[in-house]
């Protein structure tokens, strides 16, 4: 379901005056992936790359900066951090999508959320980056938008904090980095890991970064797909589970990083599908992500 950007923008008083509800098995990196180490997540079957680009329309794209070593000089590096470009479908400018979204704990910044919460639609891609970017990311988005005589929508940009690996004061992404990963942004396998946004960030005390997986829904409903990419940043060692085994409390050591940087994470959730919903009903599904 689209909504035709100008008849919508048109129609703004009367949605405004009523309900909300009437309108591959190894990663692009070539490291192997969960599913051909044997670990099988959950009882449904993955979209052909188990990725969020495993819904119709839905395109990711990277721009990954790594560069220096050794002591923090602000302003020099080192330098951990990037954006990552996600695309609802190709001609979202043109054709809203509806969209929703939920906040169960957060201390981060993801703009355009009001636009979501008040008019339940998405009209731009979605970038994710550090904490101290999303203001850069944003500037650089402006200029994607159409030029023309209707008002502009708000850039969807989210950000995790990725200060401990990364010189994130320096603020190093720029607007060429932006539209790199705009438009470098494509269908198929995804990269994972320390890519884009994701290039700084810690989870359980291990490596963090960008992940992505899809199912396929069972039938009658096995023409939908749901897909989900995350910006991982977040929890703490003895929360760590794979398939419910409780690792976390198994590996205790492998810990390079300062107490305090596993207090300050948090994670980013984008989920895509293709099932007919409504921003209401979105919002429902969004309540769901964390809960895995």
């Amino acid at each position: 379901m689209t909504f035709n950007r100008r008849r919508f923008l048109q129609s703004l008083p009367l949605v405004l005056g009523g309900s909300r509800a009437g309108l591959a098995q190894r990663a692009a990196s070539g490291r192997q992936r969960a599913r051909a180490l044997g670990i099988r997540i959950g009882q449904m079957q993955p979209g052909r790359w188990n990725a969020i680009t495993d819904v119709p329309g839905v395109r990711v794209g990277h721009c990954t900066l790594i560069r220096g070593s050794g002591a923090l000089v602000v302003g020099e590096g080192p330098v951990r951090s990037g954006v990552t470009a996600i695309w609802p479908q190709p001609d979202i400018y043109e054709s809203y999508l509806p969209c929703g979204y939920d906040m169960p704990n957060a201390n981060g910044e993801v703009t355009g959320l009001l636009q979501i919460q008040r008019l339940g639609i998405i009209a731009s891609p979605i970038c994710m980056t550090n904490t101290s970017s999303v203001g850069m990311v944003y500037d650089a988005m402006l200029e994607h938008l159409p030029d023309d005589d209707l008002p502009p929508v708000e850039p969807i940009v989210g950000e995790t904090w990725d200060a401990w690996l990364n010189d994130t004061e320096g603020r190093h992404v720029h607007r060429e980095h932006v539209d790199e990963a705009l438009s470098h942004a494509s269908s198929g396998p995804v990269e994972e890991g320390s890519v884009g946004g994701g290039t700084g960030m810690i989870s359980y005390g291990f490596k963090g970064g960008i992940g992505t997986a899809s199912r396929v829904l069972p039938g009658p409903l096995d023409k939908y797909t749901v897909g989900v990419l995350v910006q991982a940043n977040h929890g703490g060692r003895s929360q760590l589970r794979i398939d419910g085994v409780p690792v976390g409390e198994v590996i205790t050591d492998l810990r390079p990083e300062p107490d305090w940087a596993r207090s300050l994470n948090s994670i980013l959730m984008v989920i895509a599908t293709d099932a007919p919903l409504l921003d209401h009903q979105l919002d429902r599904l969004a309540r769901r992500a964390v809960h895995g």
